[in-house]
């Protein structure tokens, strides 16, 4: 067995670096399949992937989940304008006494500082 361990982990050091999240994923996880009993675990600490990431591999493959997408969709943080919709109107509060330049460019140019404009939203 240590030695079908050590040709598996020759194998995937070589071909692991160039794939993707998913990919990687999806890869440990028809091994583990393919290692039989106790693969997840030792797919896991070959190739230093926790056990879960090798666990949803397997469930992606069980899905046949073909997108394109490496992560789910609606991950990541928020906009903070999603989460706060006065933030905005206030920040124009702020910056348009010190706009300088054409009114109608998207570009804005202000004297304040990010910083000063930070301290002044907090105190609002």
């Amino acid at each position: 067995m240590r030695d079908k361990a050590r040709a598996l982990r020759l194998k995937l050091a070589g071909v692991l670096p160039f794939l993707n999240e998913k990919q990687r994923r999806v890869l440990a996880a028809a091994e583990a399949k393919n290692y039989g009993w106790g693969g997840v675990q030792t797919i896991a600490r070959i190739t230093g992937m926790c056990r879960q990431t090798v666990y949803r591999g397997l469930k992606d493959l069980g899905k046949g989940n073909t997108s394109e997408r490496v992560r789910e969709a609606g991950g990541g943080r928020k906009k903070i304008g999603d989460q706060n919709p006065e933030l905005l109107q206030a920040l124009e509060e702020l910056i348009d006494p010190a706009t300088r330049g054409d009114p109608e460019s998207p570009l804005r140019w202000t004297c304040k500082s990010v910083r000063n404009l930070e301290d002044a939203l907090k105190q609002k």
